[in-house]
């Protein structure tokens, strides 16, 4: 694929124009021969914005391009949960994807629990791909991307970044580089915790009301710091009004990348900008303006997942 033509992709994608099917079955050949060769944790060199979960939410992904400015210019690194919920996940995911294959060495996506077959035949990316293109051709290739997304990344050998959280049954990032990645996200299981997982104000590990991973402690992150040389853990997953939260003095960090979620919740959103010296700063935006947006009702989902 020419570099004009992703860029020529690049620029209708941003403006939530459809690519044809064919550009993007090839977009996405092209994706996964470049994720084939990534790791299951992904390396990222700071500085680098750290950006939470984006659902789907195309006009205030544009926003969060427009605060924190634009790929190649700055370094990007997304913790999953691309597709679902908005209205627009097919744009959004095939933009970001784009940008990966674009510059690879500037865009890490990892896998979020939604980057599943499963969990988009009921959140809305399969509904989408079918009422957009007129066939389940565009969320085949989507879904095989998904298979190939990393699992985690380490900023400078320093900041461990995950969708979820941590495994009662991986405790090493070796543990994790040893997982089969390329599959369906299982329903039990390691690489489901990583991508399930929250954290609580509790010991040890316990259930999750989820019905998929953990909910885990202070001192299971602490535990988890200590064994594999890390300063900190930041993950996305959860809903969070202020757009950012620490937890576990200052050893865990929730960024949330969808302000107003479901376009109902009225939060603010954050993306985690680590500078040089891996010093944490938060950028807040909100929502776009109104006069910008073209979505319809919200859907009237749970968005409890």
């Amino acid at each position: 694929m020419a570099t004009n033509d992703l860029d020529r992709q690049i620029a209708k994608l941003e403006k939530r124009e459809l690519i044809t099917e064919d550009e993007v079955k090839s977009l996405c050949e092209r994706a996964k021969a470049l994720l084939q060769d990534e790791g299951n944790v992904c390396y990222v060199s700071a500085p680098v914005t750290i950006c939470g979960d984006i659902h789907g939410q195309h006009f205030d992904l544009m926003e969060l391009f427009e605060v924190g400015g634009r790929a190649p210019f700055q370094n990007y690194l997304f913790l999953g949960d691309f597709v679902d919920r908005g209205y627009y996940s097919v744009e959004t995911f095939l933009l970001l994807l784009a940008l990966k294959v674009r510059y690879p060495n500037r865009v890490t996506l990892l896998r979020g629990n939604h980057e599943s077959r499963s969990i988009t035949q009921v959140y809305g990316f399969y509904d989408e791909c079918i009422r957009k293109y007129g066939s389940l051709v565009v969320w085949h290739a989507c879904t095989e991307v998904f298979d190939l997304l990393c699992l985690a990344a380490m900023v400078d050998n320093s900041i461990f970044c995950v969708h979820g959280g941590l495994s009662p049954t991986v405790v090493s990032l070796d543990g994790i580089k040893g997982l089969d990645r390329k599959v369906e996200v299982p329903q039990e299981g390691p690489m489901c915790d990583l991508l399930w997982s929250d954290p609580e104000e509790i010991e040890g590990w316990s259930q999750s009301p989820r019905g998929a991973g953990y909910l885990f402690g202070k001192d299971v992150v602490k535990q988890f710091c200590e064994e594999n040389s890390v300063s900190m853990v930041c993950r996305a997953h959860q809903l969070v009004m202020e757009g950012f939260k620490w937890n576990f003095d200052n050893l865990l960090c929730t960024v949330w990348s969808a302000p107003n979620y479901c376009y109902r919740c009225g939060n603010v959103a954050a993306m985690m900008q680590v500078d040089e010296n891996l010093d944490p700063s938060f950028l807040i935006f909100n929502a776009a303006p109104s006069e910008l947006r073209e979505d319809p009702q919200p859907n009237n989902v749970d968005y409890f997942l």
